[in-house]
């Protein structure tokens, strides 16, 4: 190898000039290969000519060709992106007076959303059910989550379900140890005495010692009694001739809604709605479903004037004695006086066996003590307003009585499961209400629910009933299979329903039982 430098990229553009070869274009001198020099390049081609270069200086010329061929695929990418590149457009700066705001980014990542697979589609879809509205909510999270849905949020009749709000206004506005009360006054005119009622259907006829539908209710025997003794004693040379019947709390006529069926009345669910009145004004006070009269006011006042006849040791009633309807003076002296149970004991008697005539009794005083005037209509405000000091739901709620009697009654799946919830975690006396709930195959109208092929879930549910001649519904809490809480509200709505639907409707909550937190919205 010789030790002689190659020659310069200058030197070698130089002599290509004096050979008379043209100067080399801008850019040309990347594609230049300068062969280094050697003393033997210039033998005579005698000699071997170019191979025998090669042969002379194998390694030299090994090198210069890997060169020649980099530098020659540089030179072709080179041009090749200009040639590309001139066809591109500019590209365009857009001037902003505003800097562009650093995309932001999540301080936490989104939790993974649970995929729940149990499914209960047959039974939601039972033809049965007809038109099904629904909701099922999981309890046992941060936030309670709806699991399933069916026309949720739609307003619908719900039947006795209604009685659950009645409950809570009552607990709401009375408060658990509130009682009723039924009171003897002293009369205007000599001879008489007003008896005055307040909402206490449950006072007995019954004698002393003999309970009625509703134990441990008051006796108007007791009030009879105090009542002769007072009286005899203010008026020792005047005896009893009438007895005035005060039915004024609210407007003795408001007793009975149109759109309540009168067949309620006469085969024993529901007695009219009158301030006075004993034993709900059943034909058999012994009997939850008894045949009602149709004038309460005046059979309590029969009811009163034999009492009176009973505990009268002599000479304090007149031979005859008559009633009358009318009002008692608000300063008159009271003569005697006797209280129904607790209202935390009335609303568990009402929800379990769902009995009407305590639930609108209970609304009417609701209302009176809210300030309003006891009547029907005044319930649309009443118990909504009651329900919600305890943070319920109460948006689009109509409120048509305090029983559930009526079809008019309208609130959605959604707000009555979640005001299940409500009731089950029992706050703020909540609890009482609670406590009404009836449990499937133990107590109240679930008593005899849930058999067969849905047994596993006696013990279990928790709910209110309900049913009119368009609907069948059940609301309440599902202690689930797999220790979870599901809070449920069920109404199945049609014409001409029959008593079959609440089997699906058993059927359907069972299934809310199994499934439990896995239970799927499909």
């Amino acid at each position: 190898m010789s030790d002689e430098p190659p020659i310069s990229r200058r030197a070698a553009r130089e002599a290509a000039g004096r050979r008379g070869g043209s100067a080399p274009t801008p850019g040309s001198e990347l594609a230049t290969v300068v062969l280094p020099t050697d003393p033997e390049a210039e033998a005579p081609a005698g000699r071997g000519g170019i191979l025998g270069i090669i042969r002379a200086h194998p390694t030299t010329w090994l090198i210069s060709a890997i060169v020649v061929l980099f530098v020659g695929l540089g030179t072709g990418a080179v041009f090749t992106g200009i040639a590309v590149a001139s066809n591109v457009e500019a590209p365009v700066v857009i001037e902003t007076e505003e800097p562009i705001a650093a995309r932001e980014v999540p301080e936490t990542v989104a939790d993974s959303v649970l995929l729940r697979t149990c499914s209960v589609a047959d039974l939601t879809s039972d033809d049965r059910l007809k038109k099904l509205y629904v909701s099922a909510t999981l309890l046992d999270s941060a936030e309670p989550v709806q699991m399933l849905s069916r026309r949720s949020d739609t307003a619908v009749r719900v039947g006795s379900v209604m009685k659950v709000y009645t409950a809570a206004a009552a607990i709401a506005v009375l408060g658990p140890d509130y009682t009723l009360t039924t009171t003897v006054v002293d009369g205007s005119v000599p001879g008489t005495i007003v008896l005055v009622g307040r909402g206490d259907a449950t006072l007995s006829a019954l004698p002393s010692g003999t309970e009625s539908y509703y134990p441990g209710a008051a006796k108007i025997s007791d009030l009879a009694a105090q009542a002769l003794v007072k009286y005899q004693a203010a008026h020792p040379d005047v005896p009893i001739t009438q007895v005035i019947l005060d039915a004024t709390y609210w407007n003795p006529a408001d007793n009975w809604d149109s759109s309540w069926a009168r067949s309620e009345q006469t085969t024993g669910y529901h007695s009219e709605v009158t301030a006075l009145q004993v034993d709900g004004d059943r034909a058999d006070p012994t009997k939850s479903v008894s045949p009602r009269g149709t004038d309460p006011v005046a059979t309590a006042g029969e009811a009163f004037v034999s009492a009176l006849r009973a505990a009268d040791p002599g000479g304090v009633l007149a031979e005859e004695v008559t009633t009358a309807t009318g009002s008692a003076s608000s300063s008159a002296a009271v003569l005697g006086q006797v209280s129904s149970q607790k209202v935390s004991v009335l609303i568990k008697q009402m929800l379990l066996d769902s009995d009407n005539t305590l639930a609108e009794m209970l609304a009417r005083v609701v209302s009176k003590n809210s300030g309003l005037d006891g009547s029907a209509s005044s319930l649309r405000s009443a118990i909504p307003s009651a329900v919600g000091s305890f943070g319920a739901d109460t948006s689009g709620m109509v409120v048509a009585d305090g029983s559930g009697l009526s079809a008019n009654n309208a609130v959605s799946m959604t707000q009555v499961a979640e005001f299940m919830a409500l009731v089950w975690e029992g706050e703020n006396g909540l609890s009482y209400v609670r406590d009404g709930l009836s449990l499937a195959g133990v107590t109240g109208s679930l008593r005899d629910r849930f058999s067969g092929d849905n047994t596993d879930a006696r013990g279990n549910v928790y709910g209110k009933t309900g049913w009119i001649s368009t609907a069948y519904s059940l609301a309440g809490i599902v202690e689930a299979s797999d220790g979870s809480l599901v809070a449920y509200s069920i109404s199945a709505v049609r014409d001409g329903i029959t008593a079959d639907t609440k089997s699906a409707i058993d059927n359907l909550v069972t299934g809310f039982y199994r499934c439990g937190s896995n239970l799927a919205n499909y």
